[in-house]
């Protein structure tokens, strides 16, 4: 169970750390609005993950599990379906990334879009001419990298032992990214939607719960539009993926 910090145990960090604690105490002691209202983000925050994520996380071959019964509903496949970056006994399909194709090829019946980007998000003026080219890789864009309606990050960690700086650099890879699509958004009033989708319940739950609270934080901040978390992605992307003009 993730736990919450009680209105003390905030006032109390913040003290250790020589920081002001004038704008969560009054001076007769009571709690200001702006503490009242922080702990009832980290508790809903804590909800959230108790109650719903924690149970969406999959494990490898839980995931290995929903790819192959996907694979099996339908017809021939057109998407990429990559694999993972591991070797040996651990190499196997990123079965995430793979769902997350199919659901895309099958939901968009034809229409065209990247999966598997091999490139950057370019934004372009009305003329064509660059606008904007963003810093990093995403794992899937729709229609296409220049302009696209949608992009996505992939996040799976299967089959790892340890947690590693590798998984909290994606947190804050997300964040940049997130960052640079609102700076868009600010300057042009275009809109690129962002989406994220994580899974593995041993990297996630038992090893980085504190950065499950990090993306969840993100959210808030509207970094991102939408998060998926492990099994959500079934029933969640294509509902997302039809809404897109």
């Amino acid at each position: 169970m993730l736990r919450v910090y009680t209105r003390e145990e905030i006032v109390a960090c913040l003290t250790r750390s020589s920081l002001a604690t004038a704008h969560l105490i009054y001076r007769k002691g009571s709690p200001t609005r702006l503490l009242n209202a922080l702990c009832a983000y980290f508790q809903h925050r804590a909800n959230v993950l108790n109650t719903t994520v924690k149970h969406q996380l999959m494990n490898r071959e839980e995931a290995k599990n929903e790819f192959e019964r996907l694979c099996a509903r339908g017809g021939a496949l057109h998407c990429a379906l990559p694999m993972n970056k591991q070797k040996g006994e651990k190499r196997h399909p990123a079965y995430l990334t793979c769902i997350v194709n199919v659901l895309t090829e099958r939901a968009l019946a034809g229409r065209g879009f990247v999966d598997s980007p091999r490139g950057l998000v370019v934004a372009t003026t009305e003329g064509n001419t660059p606008l904007r080219t963003f810093s990093r890789w995403m794992d899937g864009a729709y229609p296409t990298l220049v302009n696209p309606h949608a992009v996505w990050e992939v996040k799976e960690y299967y089959g790892t032992t340890t947690f590693g700086s590798r998984v909290a650099d994606g947190v804050y890879e997300t964040m940049l990214d997130g960052h640079e699509f609102g700076e868009l958004r600010e300057h042009t009033g275009r809109r690129i939607l962002h989406y994220l989708m994580i899974d593995d319940r041993y990297t996630w739950w038992d090893c980085g719960r504190s950065y499950l609270c990090r993306i969840i934080d993100m959210l808030h901040m509207g970094l991102v539009d939408e998060v998926l978390f492990g099994r959500e992605v079934l029933k969640r992307w294509p509902e997302i993926v039809h809404s897109w003009p």
